[in-house]
């Protein structure tokens, strides 16, 4: 749990956290419903390139709602997406014991979630684990013009707040969490409970990696020097 750069918890007036595999445990289900299909090639290898093949498709999605946004179909792409899934709403998983952890933080400091899901599932999944009241602010893949990796979620996020972004620190699991992040001037947390490795995690500037989003609360409880 090294750094490449110490992060000045002391000064930090604002966290920022994805929600799938940050908050949300849905990487792992995604991935097990993928390696299904692809279980002709064998359990491991099967897994393994379910796991990279989602992985890899982060970016070149936000890319593509970014420019389905430019020529005003995005709302086409999310209308159509809902009339398909009709008005099912869907069990969310939580990261284990980052519940404490958001606990702690909302009385230090305002929390948002910066993610590229629908707006409704953002909210659903807050409220199904009662952690509505400790957000501040949700930016959604409609709140800004461009998605991460991209740096406008993450400059939104602290012009909402009013707080310069490098008080900030955005938590995430993939390299485009981390790039949006640095990007803005943020301060960045990269966590091993989704899909991103530590290697690429730090070739994308992550400050501190952490095996998962819960292990941030020894640290500021316990003061520990990184």
């Amino acid at each position: 749990m090294t750094t490449q750069t110490q992060i000045p918890f002391e000064h930090i007036r604002a966290w920022f956290f994805d929600l799938d595999g940050t908050l949300m445990d849905t990487d792992d289900q995604a991935v097990e419903n993928l390696a299904h299909r692809l279980r002709f090639l064998g359990i491991v290898r099967a897994q393994r390139l379910a796991r990279r093949l989602i992985m890899f498709s982060e970016t070149p999605m936000n890319n593509m709602l970014t420019m389905l946004d430019r020529v005003g179909l995005d709302a086409v792409l999310f209308t159509l997406r809902s009339m398909l899934q009709g008005e099912v709403h869907p069990t969310f998983r939580m990261i284990q014991n980052v519940k404490p952890l958001l606990l702690h933080l909302a009385q230090q400091a305002p929390l948002a979630v910066v993610s590229t899901r629908a707006e409704e599932a953002a909210q659903e999944f807050l409220r199904q684990h009662d952690l509505t009241n400790l957000f501040q602010l949700i930016v959604t893949q409609a709140s800004t013009y461009r998605l991460k990796p991209h740096p406008e979620p993450v400059l939104f996020a602290a012009q909402q707040l009013g707080i310069p972004p490098a008080a900030c620190v955005m938590v995430g699991d993939t390299p485009v969490d981390v790039l949006s992040g640095r990007r803005a001037g943020a301060w960045t947390v990269g966590v091993l409970c989704g899909f991103g490795e530590e290697a690429e995690l730090r070739r994308a500037g992550a400050h501190l990696v952490l095996p998962s989003t819960a292990d941030l609360l020894p640290l500021l409880q316990n003061k520990i020097p990184l």
